[in-house]
């Protein structure tokens, strides 16, 4: 199934299992470019909620109120870290795909103490973070121009949790797929730490069960947490022999969006949505560097 994208000025109504989710498509295009990599598109709202977009009405990469790091419109956003459940006072964390900036702004705020690396390849989505989301670098956080891959590769460091959402318009790239990365990503994590990735579901990404049959080759237990009303989900990938299940892990959620003070209820989004892969996925074959 592919994805349905829709021209700016549109209207959009859906219905899933009689719900209606409506969403005005009005907003004013207050940047727009062309980078090496992608075209770049940048959109504001009445009331200064800005977008990113690698497509013009294609899917949102990034959703931002500028000067609230708190505000998380994408669901995906707020589920993403679910991860932190794995590894409860990280002190280094890594994030491979910048967009607006959503991620690691937030965790700037709530862990004040965490040393955060961003990499993106695209030097253009880099500065559109800085001039129209507010991005910015500090003494504890800092972005690297650098395939997300060759930096993991080459780099000394080791972290805690590493985030992986890098996208292009409309998936993660290949090479951020494969087993080969997987291993390396897997080497750069300190001995308790996590991998996180957001990936579409099968029903915009042909390669979602293999994404998933890849994850499990490479580390010991793999988690999912299907995120409420999109097709995002969030892989939770640890090098360790036992995983918690649903109630520990929501209750270990919860804690740490309690003394981090988040502004959202992330154990109620572990309970929804989280649920360990006991199986390999049969659907799916590992991937490998082409």
């Amino acid at each position: 199934m592919k994805k349905i994208v829709f021209p700016a000025g549109c209207l959009l109504v859906v219905g899933v299992a009689a719900a209606l989710a409506v969403r005005a498509c009005a907003d004013e295009e207050i940047y727009r470019g062309q980078s090496e990599f992608t075209k770049i598109y940048v959109s504001e709202d009445g009331e200064g909620i800005r977008t990113l977009s690698f497509e013009r009405g294609g899917a949102r990469q990034s959703v931002v109120k500028l000067g609230d790091p708190d505000y998380l419109e994408l669901p995906y956003a707020k589920a993403v870290h679910a991860g932190l459940a794995f590894c409860e006072q990280p002190e280094r964390v890594l994030v491979v795909g910048l967009g607006g900036g959503t991620i690691p702004q937030f965790l700037r705020r709530h862990f004040p103490e965490m040393t955060i690396d961003v990499v993106d390849i695209d030097p253009v989505v880099v500065r559109v973070a800085k001039k129209y989301f507010g991005f910015h670098e500090d003494e504890k956080m800092r972005a690297f121009v650098a395939d997300g891959r060759r930096f993991i590769e080459k780099s000394d460091a080791v972290y805690d949790v590493i985030y992986l959402d890098a996208f292009s318009a409309d998936s993660v790239p290949y090479s951020l797929s494969t087993r080969e990365f997987l291993q390396a990503a897997r080497k750069a994590l300190k001995p308790g730490g996590v991998v996180v990735g957001n990936v579409w579901s099968s029903y915009s990404n042909d390669l979602y069960h293999s994404m998933i049959r890849t994850y499990q080759d490479t580390f010991e237990h793999v988690a999912v947490v299907d995120v409420r009303g999109v097709g995002n989900k969030i892989v939770i990938a640890v090098p360790r022999e036992k995983i918690a299940g649903k109630e520990s892990v929501a209750e270990k959620a919860g804690a740490v969006a309690l003394r981090a003070k988040f502004p959202y209820d992330l154990k109620d989004l572990v309970e929804y949505g989280y649920r360990r892969l006991t199986e390999p996925d049969a659907e799916g074959e590992v991937l490998r560097d082409r």
